[in-house]
């Protein structure tokens, strides 16, 4: 199918289908599904959620207590809002049953670049996908069960078509009055249609925005007379007005007031009978327009707390369903936001050295955490990721009694997503001959960036602190390892070399026996073959070393019996590996040879270190990033 069929068979999916009132009911009566309210056909698009049960998994476990948690594919791409998410889904739950939700605004609170901005538009799409049916010609989407009494018709409807009462919330619009009055009473001249709600048309989904004190007024809501039509009709005639509020192009669907608390409280009102009520006056003496949708709202803290303490708005503080949309605090779902924003750029395909996006992640999750007492603000943040802090820090607590302690409001300050991405971009086109990103350029522009802001000395002096304390040393124990990782590849047989002479030294002082060595015919006793081993143990810091002589022995017997008598690699017993590497690299200078972009004494060095820098290209570096990272790394060590 070609992009032309494709456009034009979904304009033709969503194109008006015309019944009448009788064939309408009729359908009521085979689907429920016909009559469904909006926030019904908004849990219908989100679809079934991907139940996960966290005690299998000891990341989650950790994360979520062991609770079964609930994620939804159609938010799959809002990382780290599990708790935000699952508040709007019960939203829209409670108000599909009927309950006190359906007569409440939806409301999303948090700081700037949180995201809420991005979730009403995930909304807006959702509530697209669903039909709905309404009064053909009706400026305001209405149903046609508004055309029907409850209390005269209610019964009679539930009887014969299965149609429950709560159903017939809404008024007849006065459109519709004023046609029944032409159609002499005979609802059956009314025609019904599908339709598809529709951002681009504004049907059933609206986009409100605060205008200016002096001159906004309700009309934005609720609509206003059309002038052009005085000449032919009279003023509170429903034909000289024009249906162009946010309330009228929104019934049966969703609108969203953008900044809701910026505008101001007189025209706000409307809301609030659209509500409690399913109804609003217009401008002029006609009677009430029907409201039967959603309203969903989003500001920032400020504005919510100002209108809060206001205690003249009391009436519409009762009616607001809050849902906090904080920071994300998770790291590795934070760098999964910037792999999402990197894909819908160009940048996608460009170089990102290992451990960037994780640096800017941690730096930024940071500065959104309440510093907890007798404890690091770092290992709070690894302990929220999912980590296991009991062996490596005694005084980290558990995920709770963080929370506990940080209180509601955790992750509603700090820097924003956003803000992160700026920098990510800046990082990216650092260099005017490489687009390309890495950590010491980022370390360059976050503190350059912090300057800019002019932030409070003491905020700033505290997000310095993250780099220096932080992320700077830690990077450089991280491109240490990768460094020496790919240049002990390079001398993999002098790491095998030393892994079975510590084999092999240990297993005759474990038996007290005296070692001949087979190249030089010197005799080592026990003495001397504690000294040799000593000698790899030490820059380790075993503290044990019989034990970890008895341990190392056993496990490479065991390995031999399955490995036909032979050693097994250096590499695989992951606590002498360690032991080989702190052997290895006691001394930087041991690297200098190798990994040093200097000219080479012999063609054995140029050997080694084209190897070293095919393995780190291998390992996600461009050749130019791996000169900067290993001189960055060599004058660091060196002034240490």
């Amino acid at each position: 199918m070609s992009i032309f069929d494709h456009v034009q068979d979904r304009f033709a999916r969503v194109q008006q289908e015309d019944m009448s009132l009788e064939e309408y009911l009729a359908l009521c009566r085979r689907d429920p599904k016909v009559y469904a309210s909006a926030a019904e056909r908004m849990l219908e698009a989100i679809g079934e959620p991907e139940v996960i049960d966290t005690a299998k998994d000891p990341r989650l476990s950790r994360i979520f207590s062991n609770k079964v948690i609930r994620r939804y594919p159609a938010f799959a791409e809002f990382h780290g809002m599990e708790e935000a998410i699952e508040q709007i889904v019960a939203y829209f739950r409670h108000a599909a049953q009927g309950l006190e939700e359906r007569k409440q605004i939806l409301y999303l609170l948090g700081p700037v670049g949180g995201g809420k901005s991005s979730l009403a538009e995930r909304l807006k799409l959702l509530m697209e996908r669903i039909p709905f049916y309404a009064i053909k010609g009706s400026p305001v989407y209405e149903s046609p069960l508004g055309l029907f009494s409850p209390e005269e018709d209610g019964e009679l409807l539930e009887k014969e078509y299965g149609i429950p009462g709560r159903y017939l919330r809404s008024v007849m619009s006065p459109w519709a009055a004023k046609r029944l009055k032409e159609y002499g009473g005979d609802i059956s001249q009314f025609r019904v249609v599908r339709l598809y709600p529709s951002r681009l048309n504004q049907i059933a989904i609206s986009k409100t925005e605060p205008g200016d004190e002096n001159n906004q007024d309700i009309s934005s809501l609720v609509g206003k007379v059309d002038i052009r039509q005085l000449e032919l009709y009279s003023q509170d005639d429903p034909d000289a007005y024009s249906f162009s509020g946010g309330l009228c192009r929104a019934n049966q669907g969703l609108m969203e007031f953008v900044e809701m608390f910026k505008a101001p409280i007189k025209v706000l009102h409307p809301l609030l009978t659209a509500t409690q009520e399913g109804n609003y006056n217009p401008t002029e003496g006609m009677g009430a327009i029907p409201f039967d949708g959603v309203i969903l709202a989003h500001s920032n803290e400020s504005e919510w707390q100002a209108f809060r303490n206001n205690r003249n708005n009391e009436a519409f503080l009762d009616r607001v369903y809050i849902v906090k949309v904080p920071y994300c605090l998770r790291v590795s779902e934070e760098i999964k936001i910037y792999q999402k924003l990197l894909e819908d750029s160009s940048l996608n395909a460009a170089p990102c050295a290992p451990d960037t996006l994780r640096m800017l992640a941690q730096f930024s999750v940071l500065s959104r955490l309440k510093v907890p007492e007798n404890s690091s603000i770092y290992s709070k943040m690894r302990v929220y990721d999912g980590e296991n802090l009991k062996d490596t820090d005694p005084r980290a607590k558990s995920i709770q009694e963080y929370r506990d302690a940080a209180g509601v409001d955790e992750g509603m300050q700090g820097l924003s997503t956003r803000f992160a991405f700026k920098i990510l971009s800046k990082v990216f086109n650092f260099d005017s001959t490489e687009v390309a990103a890495n950590p010491v350029h980022l370390l360059y522009v976050l503190e350059q960036a912090l300057e800019r802001e002019q932030l409070p000395s003491e905020v700033f002096e505290r997000y310095l602190g993250f780099i220096k304390e932080f992320l700077a040393p830690r990077y450089v124990d991280f491109i240490g390892k990768e460094i020496q990782t790919a240049y002990l590849e390079s001398y993999s047989e002098y790491g095998q070399n030393i892994f079975d002479r510590y084999v092999t030294y240990a297993d005759f002082w474990i038996q007290d026996q005296e070692y001949r060595d087979p190249e030089t015919g010197e005799l080592l006793n026990r003495q001397s073959l504690n000294e040799e081993l000593e000698k790899i143990e030490k820059p380790a810091g075993i503290s044990n070393p019989k034990d970890f002589r008895h341990e190392v022995v056993n496990f490479v017997l065991r390995a031999r019996a399955q490995n036909n008598g032979m050693n097994p690699s250096w590499q695989s017993y992951e606590k002498l590996k360690g032991v080989i590497e702190h052997k290895m690299f006691a001394n930087t200078e041991e690297l200098l040879p190798v990994i040093s972009f200097n000219a080479k004494a012999s063609k054995s060095d140029q050997k080694k270190h084209e190897d070293f820098v095919a393995r780190m290209v291998d390992r996600g570096y461009t050749e130019k990033q791996v000169r900067l990272l290993s001189e960055w790394y060599l004058r660091v060590r060196k002034s240490q």
